[in-house]
């Protein structure tokens, strides 16, 4: 029996990583046929059997998609709405989540509930609702309204954000009462320092958004130089009749910035994601 248990165990965990690796292997191919179409000649894309290792492997998709389809324009025009959303929602949910969790007013638990209610209706439905009032205020064909909806935080970031101050001890922010801190000092100069790995997850998610929006853009921007980097990928297809390996260099290279920004806030994440759902 005592030999048998061990048995047991190891080949549970020989499966489970049997399962993992499956599973991981099934993510980064996608990846590795994004990499090998990006540099093969155009007269080896459709060669069969397929080449995993290009023969001879070209950089000048890479030209193309940088010069021609001018997306160094596209990169600074999504980093334009990117960045200004991504840290003004930051903020926004940090406030209203610091609200939620550690400040007592009426109706504080049924204005959050309905909040959350707000997660379950599909953004379409207030698509044209939304058109129509940036129409009317001349934002159509212009950043902001890609911009300011962002900027003042999402139900889930707030959910989140709410998440995290809640497991923070009551007696730390007693404590900064008793040192004559008034709220807005208590929740800058003591709890806010104490959320990076909250605040890291959720940047992480918002700039991730912004950066793959590809509706938002299509409806509100129609300038060329305006377009987004998505916008700049779509627009392959046309300039150059759908040719697949310009298009697969284009967005590798708009998944760079994702990539590395996710390999340097990693810790901070995975520390963000258990913090949050500590405490309900």
């Amino acid at each position: 029996m005592a030999s048998r248990q061990p048995l047991s165990k190891s080949l549970l965990h020989a499966l489970a990583y049997l399962l993992l690796g499956g599973v991981a292997f099934a993510i980064v191919l996608p990846f590795v046929f994004l990499l090998s179409t990006s540099l093969k000649m155009p007269n080896a894309i459709y060669e069969m059997p397929m080449r995993w290792l290009p023969q001879p492997a070209t950089l000048q998709n890479y030209t193309k998609a940088i010069t021609q389809v001018d997306l160094l324009r596209g990169t600074w025009n999504t980093l334009l709405i990117a960045v200004p959303s991504t840290l003004a929602g930051l903020l926004t949910s940090a406030f209203a989540g610091y609200a939620f969790a550690k400040m007592t007013f009426p109706g504080r638990e049924r204005i959050f509930a309905i909040l959350l209610a707000t997660m379950m209706l599909p953004g379409i439905v207030t698509l044209i609702p939304q058109f129509v009032m940036f129409a009317k205020i001349g934002w159509v064909d212009t950043f902001y309204p890609l911009i300011v909806p962002g900027g003042m935080g999402s139900a889930f970031a707030i959910f989140m954000m709410r998440q995290f101050f809640a497991t923070i001890p009551d007696e730390i922010i007693e404590a900064a009462t008793l040192d004559g801190c008034n709220p807005f000092q208590t929740f800058t100069q003591v709890v806010f320092p104490l959320a990076g790995p909250a605040l890291a997850t959720l940047a992480i998610f918002g700039f991730k958004g912004a950066w793959n929006d590809y509706f938002g853009p299509l409806i509100y921007l129609s300038s060329p130089e305006n377009f987004t980097l998505q916008q700049m990928i779509a627009a392959t297809q046309n300039a150059y009749g759908g040719e697949p390996a310009v298009l697969m260099a284009a967005a590798l290279l708009a998944l760079l910035p994702l990539l590395i920004l996710f390999a340097f806030a990693q810790r901070y994440f995975v520390e963000g994601v258990a913090s949050t759902g500590m405490k309900n």
